[in-house]
């Protein structure tokens, strides 16, 4: 009996040690996606602040009454370096972020988390050129409420999502393929239609990605490898990064007012 009560109070030390442990993790994960959230605003306001001028002697093109883009501006809008600016980060989620998790250290993965972010906010800059501040500072403040459910709903359910993964990262490429179709065919009745689908998707992920990482750690917390787990958790980070960011741009279609 006491040999029991032994390997009993081992186990729920040993148990006791993983929640805790978890939730360091989580709290990283969560902390790391809010640094990258505010480098790519802030970087996204910056550059907006840089690309648009009501002066007419620094206009290299109109966009507007009194509202002229920069030399900067147009670059990065108009010029062909926009499909760069546009394109870049998907080929590098497809194609490098892989191979950094499998040769980087935890340190060059957390460097590339924030300098994807800080691209993805000169993406992002903009929305500040369509949409007033105002409505993006709500619709950011929603997107963030409906975010902490979705991802409070992965980190608690019972139910098992892991089914969920193939179905959605296949709707994630079928989005992807729609949204290049539509640049050329410019219909407004086809991006309303991939905002909405959109939407449902990265909010779906939200809840999976969360029950994955959660699941991630509990898994592979006995290894030791901290080295690991600390790239685990910026991984972790930018999934739900990437979704929080789709969720917020497919919101804005809806409640964005236009400038």
């Amino acid at each position: 009996m006491a040999e029991f009560d032994t390997i009993r109070s081992a186990a729920g030390a040993r148990a006791a040690q993983i929640d805790e442990g978890l939730r360091a993790h989580m709290n990283k994960v969560y902390g790391t996606m809010s640094v990258g959230m505010l480098i790519t605003a802030l970087a996204a306001w910056a550059i907006a602040g840089l690309a648009v001028t009501t002066d007419p002697s620094q206009a290299a093109a109109q966009i507007g009454a009194d509202r002229y883009l920069t030399s900067l501006g147009y670059a990065i809008y108009a010029s062909p370096l926009k499909w760069v600016i546009m394109f870049g980060p998907l080929a590098f989620i497809f194609f490098g972020w892989g191979a950094l998790m499998r040769k980087g250290s935890a340190a060059a993965v957390q460097l590339g988390f924030f300098a994807f972010a800080t691209v993805i906010g000169l993406s992002l800059s903009s929305i500040f050129l369509i949409y007033t501040p105002f409505s993006i500072v709500q619709t950011f403040l929603v997107t963030a409420i409906a975010f902490a459910g979705l991802s409070m709903f992965g980190y608690v359910t019972k139910r098992n999502l892991s089914g969920m993964g193939t179905f959605l990262m296949m709707g994630v490429i079928g989005l992807i393929v729609a949204m290049i179709v539509n640049i050329f065919l410019q219909s407004p009745v086809m991006m309303y239609a991939i905002s909405a689908i959109g939407l449902l998707i990265f909010a779906a992920l939200t809840a999976f990605h969360t029950q994955e990482i959660k699941n991630t750690y509990v898994a592979y917390a006995s290894h030791g490898d901290q080295e690991w787990m600390d790239k685990a958790a910026f991984d972790g980070a930018l999934s739900l990064y990437i979704s929080f960011l789709n969720m917020f741009q497919f919101l804005l279609m809806f409640m964005g007012d236009s400038e």
